[in-house]
């Protein structure tokens, strides 16, 4: 996702798959309830342990809240109302504040908690601050996960982090851009806030991908602080297009706004650069059918609001636990082009599916 203040996933290792293996008789399973992902992990087979079928839920009462407006997070909207469905918890509502402060996020989760909600999904807006808010909740006998990024460091105090690996997903951004150009000429990186530690790690994601092209490719710019709103984007863009645009032959953009903003400038200019962008935005898969965009690299917010809220359910009910509290985990991301821009979805499905799996599997103990 491309948001504030994300960070960088630390993907479950190695060294924890081994000890899943050696621990299998703990593995939990879940039923075939009938939606995709729950078909697929009710594939999962385990020699013990118990169900991650969701008993009773109708105690559980989960607020998704964000860091701030943005429209990353609108999917969560309709994700928390199918899974409090589907996991017959007893609410699921969405709230934001109108904006990103941490203090107005801590107060609104105060007033959240005290109206009865008793599991969280948040999107911290301060991730060198978030733990405190965390360990807070806990503190209380909430369950807490963090949603969409994660806090900075190597400690989360929630119970688990289901988001995005930022440094990868621009890492597959800048070597779409790559392909894109034929393998070779100058590249210009758009992306946030330059303080964001998950604006550096995508900063380091592209120049990997740049720096694996063997000199053939040069980062010419990279372009910081320009996702605060659309119009902020839209004049960089406009000002580096005047000033180097016959010097460009790729833009890879990182953050939302600057994406649309690089798509709007290439069709009205006739550059002939390649845009990669981020997300799936209308504004982004209409440029992807028009050609001024490449490709855009798409994350899963559906998949961080199913699975976060159907883990939530589990962790407040007490039915199960994380065998490694504050665990990160990729919720994915993903390539879209012109070839897969019809289906893309299926394979964001597959891996909803396949966190389910991975949960279930690796990351809970059930009773």
């Amino acid at each position: 996702m491309t948001v504030k203040n994300q960070v960088l996933l630390r993907t479950v290792s190695a060294a924890a798959a081994g000890t899943f293996l050696a621990a299998a008789a703990v593995g939990c399973t879940v039923k075939n309830s009938g939606g995709p992902a729950n078909a697929a992990a009710g594939a999962a087979t385990h020699t013990g342990g118990g169900s991650a079928e969701l008993a009773d839920g109708s105690g559980v009462k989960i607020a998704l809240v964000p860091g701030g407006a943005h429209p990353y997070f609108q999917p969560w909207k309709q994700a928390g109302q199918t899974a409090r469905s589907t996991y017959k918890l007893g609410d699921v509502t969405f709230d934001e504040t109108a904006e990103w402060d941490q203090q107005k996020q801590n107060d609104l989760l105060s007033s959240l908690a005290a109206r009865g909600y008793n599991a969280f999904g948040v999107f911290g807006v301060s991730p060198t601050d978030i733990n405190s808010t965390f360990a807070r909740l806990k503190s209380q006998g909430l369950s807490v996960a963090s949603l969409g990024s994660c806090p900075a460091g190597g400690v989360d105090k929630a119970d688990f982090c289901l988001s995005t690996d930022v440094e990868l997903a621009a890492y597959k951004a800048a070597e779409a851009a790559i392909g894109e150009m034929g393998g070779k000429g100058t590249l210009v990186h758009l992306t946030g806030n330059n303080v964001d530690a998950n604006t550096q790690l995508r900063i380091k994601g592209v120049a990997k991908a740049v720096g694996e092209s063997g000199g053939k490719v040069r980062l010419l710019q990279t372009v910081t602080d320009i996702d605060k709103d659309l119009q902020t984007a839209q004049k960089a863009v406009s000002d580096l297009m005047a000033a180097k645009g016959k010097g460009i032959q790729g833009i890879v953009a990182t953050a939302y706004n600057p994406a649309v903003a690089a798509a709007e400038a290439v069709q009205s200019s006739g550059s002939k650069a390649k845009v990669v962008a981020i997300d799936d935005d209308a504004k982004i898969i209409g440029s992807i059918r028009n050609g001024s965009v490449s490709a855009t690299v798409v994350q899963n917010p559906v998949g961080q609001a199913d699975i976060g809220s159907w883990v939530l359910g589990l962790l407040q009910t007490k039915q199960c636990t994380m065998r490694t509290p504050g665990v990160t985990v990729d919720s994915g991301s993903f390539v879209v082009t012109s070839k897969n821009i019809a289906d893309y979805d299926t394979a964001r499905r597959a891996k909803t599916a396949a966190l389910k799996k991975q949960f279930a599997g690796e990351l809970l103990n059930c009773r």
